[in-house]
């Protein structure tokens, strides 16, 4: 859901960069899990704001500057159970992460490793042995989105 960024004052509060649709959206829980290299931790929300360019959280047990700084780099999780569902055609990103891409030709593109924004459009980075391709994540491309199958299908081709 985002990263923390840094320390912020001298009372523990921590900067965060949120990678959720709307900036603020990551302040509706208040419970997050922070960690690394996957040693996460819960922390309770005590205190959020939001300044123009970035997002404010004071946390419960971190109570200085030096507390706050040892958490910068940390990811910020929420659990899944207290997000919404996805509405229909809509996705979560966690859930496209290793799924098989097939085209309509049924050659396998690979398997999504990530998905990233652009101005225009979010891209999904497709891997396999060999190659890397970038295809755009927009409805004339992607045709077919099977969770349960673990396959999405696309109209893209294995040269492009």
């Amino acid at each position: 859901m985002g990263y923390v960024s840094g320390a912020f004052g001298i009372q523990g509060w921590i900067n965060l960069v949120a990678d959720t649709e709307s900036a603020d959206s990551l302040l509706d829980y208040s419970v997050w899990w922070l960690g690394r290299n996957g040693v996460f931790r819960a922390y309770t929300v005590v205190d959020s704001h939001l300044q123009p360019k970035k997002l404010g959280a004071k946390l419960e047990g971190v109570n200085d500057r030096d507390a706050a700084f040892a958490l910068k780099g940390c990811e910020i999780f929420v659990p899944r159970s207290s997000m919404p569902p996805a509405a229909d055609g809509e996705y979560y990103w966690a859930d496209l992460i290793g799924l098989v891409v097939v085209n309509q030709q049924d050659e396998r593109l690979g398997v999504i490793e990530k998905l990233f924004e652009t101005g225009a459009n979010d891209v999904i980075v497709v891997k396999d042995e060999t190659t890397e391709r970038l295809v755009p994540f927009v409805g004339h491309v992607v045709l077919d989105v099977n969770l349960e199958t673990r396959v999405m299908r696309v109209d893209w081709g294995l040269d492009y």
